[in-house]
């Protein structure tokens, strides 16, 4: 009998659909399947995290929900044609979209009687917030649908009552009747564009007064190209076009104000994808997610290519890019960068995402499916603690992030490795049993299944295993007496044994509950080769 031989996978490098399976038995750490995973800033691959209703009111009825703010430790939502607030989603929603309320403001009686400001057939939604002076800052509102004037709403007050707080409503006007269907804030400027009579044209406020357009500072620019998206970055101004990317300089000086070219050969397929993260911007171009970052020169930017890994996905969702809403997100405490899409006719089994976790070798890749989220949101409150929420299309807003199930439905996790062939692909291997690297976070029982030679029907396969036996350890001052096992390791190896033989094989675990999530670290396989064929 052939003596036994040992393996070990440490498992990093994410989501692979872009190399070959023989290119693949050098990478055995990637993963050829990562859904509803995503890469732990630890290492590892780790079972995300889901989702649970924000409250237990809806803003507006079963509406789309079309954008959302993190804002005055609550949430703006804007839900079909309607704009709306909460600090926690319980009894009635504020409506917020009034008639122009006087620069004084309201108190909540009088603007909660003021008649509604109707908007017209209200498309996704970006929102720039000016900090200003005021305490909670002043939020415009821009939409796709290019029918709307961008909306100006500003609260102060600092009670938990909102009948104490003050309110501030109104639609700004642009070039007599301009709308606007991107917004950012720039070095005291609001800069909006994608008026449908001028797609190619931005517009800038008056310095350091948002709502006017006709003073000192205001000014306009006329590009090349169809702009979709607008970013503030280094001091200087983004404009993501459709087949390019400009920037404008010296917005204070109108001496030196310019707008300078980044590059005539990448444009970006939706502003909704454009997030800062870790000091550069990312966005989705027709090529792949890119990012501009700057250099050591002053001035001077860089185009990087960051998800060659996953470029068969990517190309599949440009050439779906017109039928396609998207959204994005980044969660700070895990330098995570997340896009949701999908179809209007998309339920919320089919809807799909891309997880990109900022690692220091660059990003690294995952795949959700069954979150639906054509708005996301990530905001600090007023204890510095990061709130993530999402909206969907029957008008519904979640915490986003939280919890272990999908609003009560079951995850369904898959990972699976590459091929292994453990050095010789024509030496037949019979494999005794793994060990499993596990961090569980909760009870935990996945599923292991082993398949032989590519999951060849010519090879017998073994029958999957629920692995039961995954110990959750018991923390110091946390752990309950019966629900933990004390003595168990923060990362328990859990052993398993194995039937079957081939050439060579993968690895699948895989889950579908409301059980806590897990990580899986690392493979060890203990395997006998029984001679070449």
């Amino acid at each position: 009998m052939a003596g036994s031989q040992p393996f070990s996978v440490p498992l990093a490098g994410g989501l692979n659909k872009s190399t070959n399976s023989l290119a693949l038995l050098q990478t055995p750490g990637v993963a050829t399947k990562l859904r509803n995973f995503e890469v732990s800033p630890e290492g590892g691959y780790r079972r995300i995290n889901g989702f649970s209703l924000f409250g237990d009111t809806l803003p507006n009825t079963t509406n789309d929900v079309e954008g959302l703010l993190v804002y005055a430790d609550g949430v703006l939502a804007v839900v079909g044609d309607d704009i709306f607030f909460s600090q926690d989603g319980e009894n009635a929603w504020l409506q917020v979209n009034k008639a122009s309320v006087a620069g004084s403001g309201d108190d909540y009686s009088t603007f909660t009687g003021r008649s509604e400001l109707a908007l017209s057939s209200v498309d996704q939604c970006e929102f720039a917030v000016y900090e200003g002076t005021s305490q909670y800052g002043e939020v415009v509102i821009t939409d796709k649908s290019g029918n709307n004037k961008p909306f100006l709403f500003k609260m102060t007050g600092s009670s938990a009552n909102l009948n104490a707080r003050t309110y501030f409503a109104s639609q700004i006007t642009i070039s007599g009747s301009t709308t606007a269907k991107f917004c950012t804030i720039h070095d005291q400027h609001l800069v909006v564009a994608g008026d449908p009579a001028t797609p190619n044209t931005i517009y800038y406020s008056s310095t350091g007064d948002i709502d006017h357009f006709t003073g000192t500072g205001s000014g306009s620019v006329t590009l090349e190209d169809k702009v979709v998206g607008l970013k503030s970055f280094r001091n200087e101004l983004f404009i993501f076009c459709q087949n390019s990317i400009f920037k404008l300089q010296n917005i204070n000086n109108a001496a030196t104000t310019a707008v300078v070219p980044v590059t005539k050969n990448v444009g970006c397929l939706d502003g909704q994808t454009i997030q800062e993260i870790a000091g550069d911007l990312i966005f989705l171009a027709p090529d792949g997610f890119r990012t501009v970052a700057g250099t050591s020169r002053i001035g001077d930017v860089e185009l990087g290519t960051i998800s060659q890994a996953i470029q068969p996905l990517v190309n599949d969702i440009a050439a779906a890019a017109n039928t396609l809403q998207f959204s994005s997100v980044v969660l700070r405490d895990k330098s995570q960068y997340r896009m949701f899409y999908s179809t209007s006719t998309d339920t919320a089994a089919t809807s799909r995402g891309i997880i990109g976790t900022l690692r220091p070798q660059g990003f690294e890749w995952s795949e959700t499916l069954g979150i639906q989220a054509p708005a996301i949101t990530s905001g600090f409150d007023s204890t510095g603690l990061e709130k993530v929420y999402h909206g969907d299309r029957d008008g519904k807003i979640y915490n986003h992030n939280l919890g272990n199930s999908f609003n009560g439905s079951n995850i369904e996790a898959e990972y699976q490795s590459p091929d292994y062939d453990y050095g010789d692909l024509g030496t037949l291997k019979t494999l005794d049993y793994a060990k499993i690297a596990f961090t569980p976070e909760g009870d935990a029982q996945p599923t292991l299944r082993v398949r032989f030679d590519y999951d060849s029907l010519d090879t017998p396969q073994p029958a999957d295993v629920i692995l039961t036996e995954i110990p959750e350890p018991a923390i110091f001052g946390k752990a309950l007496f019966g629900a933990q096992r004390f003595g168990a390791t923060e990362q328990p190896l859990v052993r398993q044994a194995l039937t079957g033989s081939g050439h060579s094989n993968f690895f699948k675990i895989f889950s579908a509950d409301t059980n806590a999530p897990y990580a899986i670290n690392g493979l060890y396989v203990n395997y006998r080769p029984s001679g070449r064929q």
